[in-house]
């Protein structure tokens, strides 16, 4: 009997601890990450003409105009050639 007595206490100490284990893991989750601001930054000109146009900076037609223009000096920087097939 104090054998079995003992087991019990053994076995209630041991869910005592992995409960509170539990509470503390789900404790530390609740925490909020500290991303810095830098890593949703947008990376290129299209990124903050986006930004722009989403907060309102700029009008559809200035974010149109601006997309061409980086078009086509894309295209006067890069152009593309296309390879062709022959028979």
């Amino acid at each position: 009997m104090l054998i079995l007595s003992l087991l019990i206490l053994v076995l209630a100490g041991a869910c005592v601890l992995a409960v509170r284990g539990v509470r503390a893991d789900a404790k530390a989750e609740a925490e909020p990450l500290s991303i810095p601001e830098t890593f949703f930054a947008p990376q290129s000109l299209e990124g903050v003409l986006c930004v722009q146009l989403l907060d309102g900076e700029i009008t559809q037609q200035q974010y149109a105009r601006s997309m061409a223009g980086l078009a086509a000096r894309d295209d006067e920087r890069h152009p593309l050639t296309v390879p062709r097939y022959e028979e």
